[in-house]
């Protein structure tokens, strides 16, 4: 028996969310097959699976906050551990086994070896010497005298709850699981108050929809999941305060005036990115309104020509072209801040950040090397870039190195904004919407399609003249494409 843990796929992380399992107890797995989806602060990582052999279990659900080092999954090699004696994979990896007896106890009464000794569990993986912290877990004091503890704990006390364990999670319809330990009717931590009658199992739900039930006054012991793994959703809880509803008015409170949404994943990265930039670089931002009719209508032309076939094309194309034709003009722009060593690093290469709103949040991966590609590489490299992001599939790899950012505010109808600065980068430059505007052109005044360009930059790096340089440069090469072929 063999267990996987969390590894460290990224620089520092220290947990990661489980989003999605793709095998089940009982299922044949192979070395290096995807077995589950995590989600850390920078993107939706799959993971491999570095044993082969029969899933005995699965110690996180979906949606979990597992930190790393935890077990996630355990695989039945075909080997057995002598007694008293660790098994091949814990010996391999300087941990210490814990018995099966033990294994429904929560992560803080499982002994767990020095730091030094934990080593990778996976190629390119591993966790790293002091990375991960174990936050600190404070019980809560139940109405029956005994303490509630996060997810881990179980609703009955003594023997029972000790030996209560998600080490194996039952699968509708599916046969032929081999439980790490015999299954026990696992009951989720219940509000503070809330007595629990003997024999009576509530079905796991998560803290935030735990709250918000408590909040609605609606009896989780009445629900049946419809999450995965049975879990209770938000919507069954919504669902069950409608039917209430519908009883009685004395049924629900009379009101709900907010909700609170856990910060994690990527809003929690972006937000402690933002603050940190915000208040380390001094951000100046400049705007600079341009015609770029000739730029709309090059971006019609290319579309018809067959090198751009398969590609999409956009005025976002012609901005990120124009972008690294003014880079090569103005190199200070494409640099950062060194604080330790009171240095400004050039860079020479050009890693394009573009960012995109997902439904997981902003993310900002970018384009590598993006001064090398031709246009229509470019545009196909801009095309994934976004798709991958939409998808969820933008790896950690994807968002590092990045040099200056282009953020495209126009798809949501606005004309301008103060972008702040992704951390690292002295440069981003906002691109808003395109309209139809009255301009003057040899006197008269005719509608043309204009366009608002906003840079903000760090003024420790890049004076006011080299700003208002790249960004003039920027505006005259939309205004006038052919620009762009000169000036490269």
């Amino acid at each position: 028996m063999k267990e996987f843990r969390l590894p460290d796929v990224g620089e520092g992380l220290t947990e990661a969310e489980i989003v999605r399992w793709h095998v089940r107890p009982g299922d044949p797995v192979k070395i290096n097959q995807i077995i589950v989806e995590i989600e850390t602060a920078k993107a939706v990582v799959e993971l491999p699976c570095p044993f082969e052999g029969v899933v005995s279990a699965l110690t996180a659900v979906e949606g979990e906050t597992v930190e790393v080092g935890r077990p996630i999954i355990s695989v039945d090699d075909g080997t057995a551990p002598a007694p008293g004696a660790p098994s091949g994979a814990r010996a391999e990896e300087g941990l210490t086994e814990v018995s099966a007896d033990r294994r429904g106890l929560t992560e803080d009464m499982v002994p767990h070896p020095p730091e030094q000794e934990r080593r990778p569990v996976l190629v390119g993986y591993g966790v790293k010497p002091g990375a991960a912290k174990r936050r600190p877990r404070k019980p809560v004091a139940g109405a029956s005298g005994r303490a509630v503890n996060g997810d881990a704990d179980r609703a009955a006390g003594g023997g029972a709850g000790a030996a209560a364990s998600f080490a194996t999670l039952p699968v509708a319809g599916e046969t032929g699981a081999v439980p790490a330990v015999p299954p026990v009717p696992a009951v989720p931590p219940v509000p503070a108050g809330t007595a629990v009658p003997a024999g009576r199992v509530i079905a796991p739900a998560k803290p935030p929809v735990r709250k918000l039930a408590r909040e609605l006054g609606v009896d989780l012991a009445t629900l049946t999941g419809t999450g995965p793994q049975g879990t209770i959703t938000r919507e069954d809880v919504h669902s069950a305060v409608g039917l209430a509803g519908r009883a009685g008015p004395s049924a629900v409170p009379a009101a709900v005036t907010e909700e609170r949404i856990p910060v994690k994943g990527v809003r929690k990265a972006t937000a402690q990115a933002v603050t940190a930039s915000a208040f380390t670089a001094p951000h100046v931002t400049e705007f600079l309104q341009v015609d770029v009719t000739r730029a709309v209508e090059a971006v019609g032309r290319l579309r018809e020509l067959p090198d751009f076939a398969e590609v999409r094309v956009t005025p976002l194309l012609l901005v990120a072209k124009a972008t690294l034709v003014a880079v090569r003009r103005h190199p200070m722009i494409n640099s950062s801040w060194d604080e330790a060593r009171q240095e400004i690093v050039v860079k020479y290469g050009v890693n394009l950040g573009i960012a995109a709103a997902t439904p997981r949040g902003l993310l900002v991966p970018n384009v590598k090397d993006a001064q090398t590609l031709s246009l229509p590489e470019l545009a196909g490299a801009l095309g994934a870039l976004a798709e991958t992001a939409r998808a969820g599939r933008t790896q950690p790899a994807d968002m590092a190195g990045g040099t200056i950012t282009i953020t495209n505010v126009g798809v949501f109808g606005v004309d301008a904004g103060t972008p702040i600065l992704n951390p690292g980068e002295s440069a981003i430059l906002a691109f808003g919407q395109i309209r139809d505007m009255p301009w003057v052109v040899d006197g008269q005044i005719v509608p043309r399609k204009v366009c608002t360009l906003a840079l903000s930059f760090d003024h420790r790096i890049v004076d006011g003249e080299l700003g208002s340089l790249f960004l003039r440069d920027l505006g005259a090469m939309l205004e006038d494409p052919l620009r762009m072929l000169a000036w490269s």
